[in-house]
């Protein structure tokens, strides 16, 4: 059955999810480790430690695609690179979730949005280290180097004739493929997208880069991988660099519905904004971002009583920590503190995924919705009285709420927001 465009539906549900990430292999996995608050940061293995400086990372078991790609063949696997791989997954995974079929809808309204910051940092790395045995030059050496080359290979081997491109905007670049994602199907210009946002950073020179950055930005130190990330906290470090690549289906609800399916959450609406300030740093004062939340907030015809969590950018980074807790402050200083949301961080459980960070930060919201359930902020233990509200710390915790806002934070003075919503049906937790 093919379908043809008609009047848009405003409302978008995230209909599927996907997610190839450390520890996890699909959609029950991760919501398993986020309400558990299983940390996925482990010790690096990528590459040698002495070398970088740095000895933590959160990364994912290659076997877990070539599991889940059977049908692929070997030539065309040797072909993937382990990104295009883990993309290719976790958007297969997204289509089976929501329940669609291959011939649900005409692949030439199909389209895949990608998101990463830095791109295929692994096939360069390849290519330019002369300690890496590399291959000869050839036309898959070159597709590789091309940040586009998962999303576009992703849609050439599941037949999606759509739109395809990809975003690196850093951390934001996931909100900014979401933002194109709803316009298309707000205007009707597709009828089903998917957003995918990987990275993987973890080479020698790039753990480098960020080991450079200074202290308290990549944690350096700890006995225990599992509890080095510590947002909002006293004690903070830095952040642990994660990889993988994490998949939402995006669909008009009148189409989700008509399935017999709910979805994972709605997406009410996206805000991208520039702070035109600070290329490296963010407000500290947390006023463009409450100004940023406020907007959102705005354009749904929400107040800010109404959230009921929100899933901060999270990096355990002192300027992080403060931005984003003085946002929340100023968004709800006219209300009583007993109507604050709470504030909370996936990135101790994952890592930072950096382009990708915003799609995982999206992904695990929307599962909260769904199960009415908070995940924790795990290591959470002694918080910052500069970031007094409440951060889930005692563990997952059973919730009422249909509003929730996501946000993330860039280099490149960047800032960016997401309002979702509950669906009419929420699962048992």
């Amino acid at each position: 059955m093919t379908t043809t465009p008609c009047a848009p539906d405003r409302t978008v549900v995230v209909s599927g999810i996907g997610a190839i990430l450390p520890g996890v292999q699909d959609v029950t996995d991760l919501w398993d480790v986020l309400h558990h608050g299983r940390s996925q940061c482990g010790w690096l293995t990528r590459c040698d430690s002495r070398e970088t400086g740095v000895p933590f990372a959160a990364e994912v078991d290659h076997a877990i695609c070539r599991r889940q790609l059977r049908g692929l063949s070997e030539a065309k696997t040797a072909k993937l690179s382990r990104e295009m791989l883990a993309v290719l997954a976790a958007i297969q995974q997204a289509q089976s979730d929501a329940g669609r079929s291959d011939v649900d809808t005409d692949p030439r309204r199909i389209a895949v949005l990608g998101a990463s910051s830095r791109g295929p940092l692994e096939s360069w790395h390849t290519v330019l280290s002369p300690d890496v045995p590399s291959s000869p030059p050839s036309a898959s050496r070159i597709l590789r180097g091309l940040p586009g080359a998962p999303a576009a290979m992703a849609a050439i081997n599941l037949g999606f004739r759509g739109m395809v491109t990809t975003f690196s905007s850093a951390c934001v670049s996931g909100h900014h493929a979401l933002e194109l994602g709803l316009r298309l199907l707000w205007s009707s210009a597709a009828d089903v997208v998917f957003v995918v946002g990987h990275e993987f950073p973890l080479v020698p020179w790039m753990i480098r880069e960020w080991a450079s950055a200074g202290d308290g930005v990549v944690a350096k130190s700890g006995t225990d991988p599992a509890k080095v990330v510590k947002p909002y906290d006293e004690r903070r470090n830095g952040f642990i660099l994660g990889e993988g690549a994490v998949a939402l289906c995006l669909e008009r609800a009148t189409e989700v519905r008509r399935r017999g399916a709910d979805g994972y959450a709605t997406v009410l609406d996206v805000r991208n904004q520039s702070e035109a300030a600070h290329p490296t740093s963010m407000d500290s004062s947390g006023k463009a971002a409450a100004d940023l939340l406020g907007s959102l907030l705005g354009s749904v015809g929400r107040r800010p009583e109404e959230v009921g969590y929100v899933c901060g950018h999270g990096t355990a980074t002192r300027l992080n920590d403060l931005a984003e807790s003085r946002a929340v402050m100023r968004l709800c200083q006219e209300l009583p503190r007993s109507q604050w949301p709470p504030l909370g961080s996936v990135k101790p459980i994952f890592g930072h995924l950096m382009g990708a960070s915003s799609l995982v930060n999206l992904a695990a919201t929307a599962l909260m919705l769904r199960h009415q359930r908070l995940a924790p902020t795990i290591n959470c233990d002694l918080p910052d009285p500069a970031c007094d509200l409440d951060h889930v710390v005692e563990g997952s915790r059973s919730a009422s709420i249909d509003l929730a806002m996501s946000m993330c934070f860039a280099l490149g003075s960047q800032m960016s927001a997401v309002a979702l919503g509950a669906v009419d049906a929420a699962a048992p937790a």
